[in-house]
């Protein structure tokens, strides 16, 4: 199985136009707000050139996608 984690702050308009886009499309995620979690936004930096860039999501095992369409998320969980 492969989980997805969605990486997002709030005032967010793209995670909040993925989120719906995931939720439409049935498919299943965990949130994870990096502005309470520091750990989270470490991460997020690490795999965006040093920036707090989201939503950046994880599918898996499969590298970090930075603001990913639902298409390429899909062929992550897929693929």
């Amino acid at each position: 199985m492969n989980d997805v984690t969605v990486y997002w702050r709030p005032g967010c308009p793209f995670c909040v136009k993925l989120r719906t886009q995931l939720r439409l499309a049935r498919i299943p995620y965990r949130k994870v707000d990096i502005w309470r979690d520091p750990e989270a936004a470490a991460f997020v930096r690490s795999v965006a050139d040093g920036n707090e860039t989201v939503p950046t999501v994880v599918v898996g095992d499969h590298p970090a996608m930075v603001n990913p369409s639902v298409r390429r998320i899909r062929e992550a969980l897929h693929g």
